[in-house]
């Protein structure tokens, strides 16, 4: 019995042991970090639409493609563009042949003139001529740079590598200068945006370590870093900022956005973590 007995009080001291290792284990987690659900995966994303204006000819993409940078997504009609090109092209070539003209008018007459053969009103006439062909020719430089610009715009051309996210246009579609015609999401760089609460944030500061769990990819865990804090809370760039000033207070305990850089990430990583996806955020601050 007094066997029984003693082997009774060493669980119960056991026990308790094991209970305030766990306390102060969870203890100090608490006191040594800081967490937060409202987080969220965030990428360079962009709504690609057309410089010029015309007939959509070919769409040579999907939603959800994968494109790589500099790959055509779509044709506008180029005939107009080119035929204008052209017809620039052929206004540089006279005014070069009228400048080239017009400078050896002003040469010669220069000569004549230090001869005391042509009078200065005839000098100056023809230097003016000249100075005024050449003027033209700059101008019409930069008339054939817009056009060729112009027509180079009838290819909607990928940014950078990534993915078409949504796809706004049909070969036949008329559109004008600057319809959004296809959602992307660059595949370079991913990081989260965490909204700490503003009693959290005082042991926040950058390069402090973070662990990242996402929803959507159970059993993983992704490294991380602060990398930066907004100047000012989620509230003051609201749709409609709170007025205090209306005698309506109430404290609400206010969230910060605390951006996150992920590191160590592989290709496939980049892929799995869509923008939007909720994540939750665990930053050591001691």
């Amino acid at each position: 019995m007094e066997k029984l007995k003693g082997k009774r009080k060493q669980v119960m001291i056991g026990g308790g042991v094991l209970a305030a290792i766990v306390v102060i284990i969870f203890g100090w987690y608490e006191w040594s970090h800081v967490s937060t659900d409202n987080a969220q995966i965030n990428a360079h994303t962009l709504m690609l639409s057309s410089k010029v204006s015309g007939i959509v000819m070919e769409v040579l993409v999907q939603e959800n493609d994968a494109v790589k940078a500099g790959q055509v997504l779509a044709r506008i009609d180029s005939k107009d563009y080119n035929n204008s090109l052209r017809a620039i092209e052929a206004d540089l070539e006279s005014a070069r042949v009228k400048q080239r003209d017009a400078e050896t008018n002003y040469n010669r007459m220069a000569s004549l003139y230090k001869q005391n053969v042509v009078s200065r009103q005839q000098y100056d006439t023809a230097e003016a001529t000249f100075r005024e062909l050449s003027k033209r020719v700059v101008a019409i430089q930069a008339q054939v740079a817009q056009a060729q610009l112009n027509a180079s715009y009838t290819e909607i051309k990928a940014p950078s590598d990534g993915r078409i996210a949504r796809k706004a246009v049909e070969p036949g579609m008329v559109i004008p200068v600057g319809q959004p015609l296809f959602g992307f999401v660059d595949s370079s760089l991913r990081w989260v945006t965490a909204n700490f609460k503003e009693t959290e944030i005082a042991n926040i500061t950058k390069g402090k370590k973070v662990k990242v769990e996402v929803d959507a990819i159970p059993g993983k865990d992704f490294e991380g870093e602060v990398e930066s804090m907004s100047p000012s809370t989620g509230a003051v760039f609201s749709l409609l900022p709170p007025d205090n000033a209306t005698g309506n207070f109430t404290k609400v305990v206010q969230r910060v956005p605390v951006r996150i850089k992920l590191l160590n990430l592989t290709p496939e990583d980049i892929e799995k973590l869509q923008a939007g996806l909720s994540a939750n955020v665990v930053v050591r601050v001691r």
